[in-house]
């Protein structure tokens, strides 16, 4: 359960949303391009082109030397050591936050396994931490799935809130010719959605 500190409405809290891998990024470009204010932005990545795209202040490349910025190839544990390879730059961009949003696409290397460790960072700093993460579309196979239900296990034990929006379910609800591009481009605003519903009420 989420509660929030009434005595700080006269001081203007700091928030940080932590983008995590390629789908974290299209998600902070997505808030970006909606205007979302009161936030500052941060992405994480090990893939240094897709941290490029991305259109966050602050863009933090993790692994380097065990990815050599081609990414995690679909590997959480890697995406987890190249997060631990970079805890020092990735405790400086969480400092002063009161309030961390982790969005990530799980299923994948960098956002599934990196994910857990800045919440781990963030939420031993002092900041209310809340993941905002999507698990993947059937069509992406069972493997990203079941890395997905493993990311999902490890991040209820660092978040002080876990929001896990299910891609599939969009996938049902939508019309059967809508391609897979508008569909990744949906889950990037239903995440957006979330991280800015619950800004919302503490600012």
């Amino acid at each position: 359960m989420l509660e929030f500190d009434n005595e700080r409405s006269d001081a203007e809290a700091m928030i940080k949303v932590i983008g995590v891998g390629g789908a974290g990024g299209n998600a902070v470009n997505t808030m970006i391009e909606n205007a979302m204010e009161g936030v500052h932005f941060v992405a994480v990545n090990t893939d240094i082109k897709d941290l490029r795209k991305c259109k966050a202040p602050e863009k933090i490349q993790i692994g380097a030397s065990l990815t050599r910025g081609w990414g995690a190839g679909s590997d959480p544990q890697l995406g987890q050591r190249s997060a631990h390879e970079d805890r020092e730059k990735l405790q400086s961009a969480i400092t002063g936050a009161d309030m961390v949003f982790i969005t990530a696409g799980l299923g994948g290397g960098t956002g599934t396994g990196a994910s857990p460790v800045i919440a781990e960072l963030a939420r031993n700093a002092g900041a209310l931490t809340v993941a905002v993460v999507t698990k993947p579309f059937e069509f992406e196979g069972r493997i990203r799935y079941s890395q997905a239900e493993d990311g999902i296990k490890e991040l209820k034990n660092q978040v002080d809130a876990l929001i896990i929006i299910p891609n599939q379910r969009l996938m049902d609800a939508v019309h059967p010719s809508t391609s897979i591009i508008e569909a990744f481009h949906m889950a990037d605003d239903i995440l957006y959605q979330g991280v800015q519903g619950i800004s919302d009420l503490i600012m």
